[in-house]
């Protein structure tokens, strides 16, 4: 199910990728979440955007001018999504030819052009947003609590819903929920501190009262979402931040 809303993901990157000027960090790339929809940024002047619906299972383009088309992508191909995109991209008067053309690789086999999406089952889409709902509200809480200004997004490239900040002049601090990868086979909040780019490595003795400070391959904190309410997502965000923060 997560994989399928992951390769979906992309067509809203791609969208991205083909109206937005790249920035050197792919922000232009990331999505917002609201109502149980991902959504791109402003593709022109016209407040144009391309949003993912969860429950539905469709691709929704529209503009403040009253254009709107939708595409249920149960049993469509590859290529019939390229196509609908590449149309109704035109018909709102986007000035760029639209292309499915990543500048990153998934952890997925490439789509064939007749390969069919399938919608997942009702109740793994709730769960599923249940889960971004949840992300969003304890990372949003985190940042509001800390009188930090940054926003949380989805980045299509690892799907996690993020936010990152200076905490001081030098530290970088992200944090976010994951979904499940080699690391943790369960959906997972994180927190990692950067310094000029690098990881900033601390103890392995380093740990909190809930979650894992892990110290190969990726460096940071991480707590599974399962079994974690709203109160111990805060406190694990709000106390991983400081390890950094006080070093």
């Amino acid at each position: 199910m997560v994989e399928t809303f992951h390769i979906a993901a992309q067509y809203l990157a791609t969208v991205a990728i083909s109206f937005l000027d790249k920035k050197e960090d792919d922000s232009h790339t990331n999505l917002g979440w609201k109502d149980g929809s991902l959504y791109t940024h402003l593709l022109n002047d016209h407040s144009c955007t391309l949003s993912l619906d969860y429950k539905t299972f469709s691709l929704i383009l529209k503009n403040d001018d009253g254009y709107r088309e939708q595409l249920f992508l149960n049993g469509k191909t590859h290529f019939q999504i390229i196509t609908w995109i590449r149309g109704t991209t035109l018909q709102a008067k986007l000035n760029k030819l639209y292309e499915y053309k990543l500048d990153y690789e998934l952890p997925y086999k490439k789509l064939n052009s007749d390969e069919k999406l399938s919608k997942p089952l009702d109740e793994e889409i709730d769960q599923f947003i249940k889960k971004r709902n949840f992300a969003q509200q304890a990372i949003e809480t985190t940042l509001e609590n800390l009188n930090i200004d940054a926003k949380v997004r989805v980045w299509p490239h690892h799907f996690d819903s993020g936010a990152f900040f200076m905490a001081t002049d030098e530290i970088g601090i992200g944090l976010g929920m994951a979904i499940p990868d080699s690391m943790i086979d369960d959906f997972y909040f994180y927190v990692s501190g950067y310094k000029e780019h690098e990881s900033i490595i601390l103890s392995e003795s380093t740990s909190l009262d809930q979650g894992k400070y892990y110290s190969e391959g990726w460096k940071g904190f991480a707590l599974p979402v399962s079994d974690t309410n709203l109160e111990q997502a805060i406190d694990f965000l709000t106390l991983a931040i400081y390890q950094y923060v006080k070093k």
